[in-house]
């Protein structure tokens, strides 16, 4: 069969394991005991006894990684860059929800649908979020297989059939070559899994500038603000057709939003650094999510959320990969890689990012905010207008092909009826 021929066909939408013997595990639990009592006090203790056994998978995906891993809970050191991905995955409980998706013709294969890179700096700490598009077109690396079968290298394949070759090893690969970044955690969570994660979460507040009426998904949401969670969070973020264009590029906004309105959330609410708070999210999240051998106990989740917890909104970033539509298949996008070298120059070098897009009707979203919305005449907005003595080092206002906010913009979804 021709490598070019090779993938499951999808519809245009514009590893190794590791098994920790069973003393190191006992050794990594007495560890995580007592960094438990001298960190956050006895009461953590009893969970951690109680919960964690269960959470730490025998199953975790080993990461061509080569990153060495602090013992403890405290803040975790240094820059790092995490790879979530969502996958199609149609488990019975949650099949009825999802029609012709887990039972019709497309239904066949797992597919890495949503993309997202989240680079956190060294100090000064920002964070980065880059979405990739699943219709993108890119090179996919030869992986292989949890059954050791080998899938050859493609020079040109939609990134969403990555995970149908390897897995999750075989995604971040993808997205580490596409990238330069050296992806350090990684984990990948299904359709059941992003209910129940949005369950424990409490919700999520999302702000609609108009109403959403998605057929496909079954979303039918009025104009104004909404608490979502459970399967209504799952609509919200997979419509495409109730939002924007359609397209797959729109359905990224959105995601977008409920991201940025996450991170306000949890910073806000100090949620980051209450130890027993993460913790049991953290379990939730491991119970519902394949992950890698790095990520693979909530302590890890832990020392990651310390590290994040003070970031100013201003700092953390949503940005979506730049494109081009594919000269061969309009239903599709290829990577405009000077606007991205642009990108991850920019990350790189730890500068505040400034996003000079003007979003159009086109767009998932629309910003609310005006005292964040970049200027109409494309100039840089100052930041030491507000406050001087917070003025950063270095500002780099990014090419205006890179769509995206800040979590200190305010973006309502730009619905539509479909």
């Amino acid at each position: 069969m021709s490598p070019h021929t090779r993938r499951r066909r999808t519809i245009a939408r514009h590893g190794q394991l590791h098994s920790p013997g069973p003393l190191s595990q006992l050794l990594k639990f007495i560890a995580i005991g007592l960094a438990v009592v001298l960190v956050s006090g006895f009461g953590v203790v009893s969970y951690i006894v109680y919960d964690l056994s269960s959470t730490v998978s025998a199953n975790a995906v080993e990461l061509d990684s080569t990153t060495e891993l602090p013992p403890d809970i405290s803040e975790y050191k240094g820059g790092f860059n995490l790879l979530l991905t969502g996958v199609d995955t149609c488990e019975e409980a949650y099949a009825q929800y999802f029609g012709d998706r887990c039972t019709g013709a497309d239904s066949e294969g797992t597919l890495n649908d949503v993309n997202l890179l989240m680079h956190v700096s060294e100090e000064p700490r920002r964070i980065t979020v880059v979405s990739l598009p699943r219709d993108m077109m890119v090179p996919i690396p030869e992986c292989e297989d949890a059954e050791g079968q080998v899938h050859s290298a493609m020079t040109k394949q939609q990134i969403n059939v990555a995970y149908t070759d390897g897995g999750l090893n075989c995604v971040a690969k993808t997205v580490s070559d596409l990238s330069g970044q050296e992806i350090q955690f990684a984990a990948s969570v299904t359709f059941g899994g992003v209910i129940e994660i949005t369950n424990a979460i409490g919700g999520v507040e999302v702000c609609l500038a108009s109403p959403i009426k998605d057929r496909y998904t079954g979303l039918d949401l009025a104009a104004g603000n909404h608490v979502i969670e459970g399967i209504t969070a799952l609509q919200f973020l997979r419509t495409r057709h109730g939002v924007g264009d359609g397209s797959d590029l729109g359905r990224i906004g959105n995601q977008q939003q409920y991201m940025s309105s996450l991170a306000r959330t949890l910073i806000s609410g100090e949620t980051l650094g209450n130890v027993p708070m993460m913790l049991k999210l953290a379990t939730t999240g491991l119970d519902n999510v394949e992950a890698s051998t790095s990520l693979a106990d909530p302590m890890k989740i832990v020392q990651i959320a310390l590290a994040v917890k003070s970031v100013p909104f201003e700092d953390i970033v949503f940005l979506q990969y730049p494109t081009f539509t594919d000269p061969a298949d309009p239903n599709r996008v290829v990577p405009d890689k000077a606007s991205a070298e642009s990108m991850w120059d920019a990350i790189n070098q730890n500068a505040q990012l400034q996003v000079t897009h003007q979003n159009t009707e086109n767009d998932g979203v629309v910003v609310t905010d005006p005292a964040t919305e970049t200027p109409a005449d494309g100039t840089t907005p100052d930041p030491a207008a507000t406050d001087p003595a917070a003025t950063p080092e270095n500002v780099v206002a990014l090419p205006d092909t890179i769509k995206g906010n800040s979590a200190a913009q305010q973006t309502c979804s730009n619905g539509n009826v479909r």
